[in-house]
């Protein structure tokens, strides 16, 4: 039972290590994806992603869909 639980500690921590890391990576891409805040400047991002497939932008795809929800939250519409 002790074998056990020495072997599950550092593969647990490892994998909280990594959600962590995932976590924080993804909050600055957040942050890089807000300072695209003009229609031209979202229009030239929009661009960008077209170039990849759906898999590829997702994660961008789903960041900036929650950035638009949070603007229109703000502004009472």
């Amino acid at each position: 039972m002790t074998n056990t639980r020495t072997a599950l500690a550092p593969s647990l921590l490892t994998r909280l290590q990594s959600r962590r890391e995932a976590r924080k990576q993804t909050r600055q891409l957040a942050r890089e994806l807000a300072d695209y805040d003009t229609v031209s400047a979202r229009l030239e991002l929009d661009m960008i992603i077209a170039r990849h497939s759906a898999a590829e932008a997702e994660q961008v795809v789903r960041l900036l869909q929650q950035q638009d929800v949070a603007r229109l939250t703000r502004r009472g519409h």
